[in-house]
């Protein structure tokens, strides 16, 4: 009596689970990179290798949070012209080093500069070293 087993392993390997798989992932990254907003522009802090001659008179500096500082004094941008007035009136050659994160929105740096154009200061942008 031959008694043949009905269960029989199957040598070959089926591909339709692994290309399941295979889509699901694709459509998943397809729609989550959609909702993803990317930065058109990527900007990198002004480098530079070369010194500048002039030597400042005052440091400007700006931080994260829009604060403003002339040295070390915190001052609002209401008396930011009013005091470099008072540091800057005596000076032939009056220069600002102007100090900003990386961070802080352009319109507070243009604030100082406008300060430094009415009032025909140097205004020299620090940088960070190459």
């Amino acid at each position: 009596m031959a008694l043949s087993s009905r269960n029989k392993v199957s040598v070959q390997f089926s591909m339709s689970g692994m290309t399941d798989i295979v889509f699901l992932l694709l459509i998943f990254f397809m729609i989550t990179s959609t909702l993803i907003a990317p930065n058109a522009l990527k900007l990198l802090l002004p480098q530079s290798k070369h010194q500048t001659v002039a030597n400042p008179i005052t440091t400007v500096s700006i931080t994260r949070d829009a604060q403003f500082y002339i040295e070390t004094k915190r001052v609002s941008i209401a008396q930011l012209e009013s005091e470099l007035y008072s540091r800057l009136k005596d000076e032939p050659e009056p220069t600002i080093s102007l100090h900003v994160d990386e961070n802080v929105p352009m319109k507070e740096v243009v604030k100082v500069m406008n300060i430094a154009k009415d009032n025909r200061y140097k205004l020299i942008l620090a940088t960070s070293p190459r």
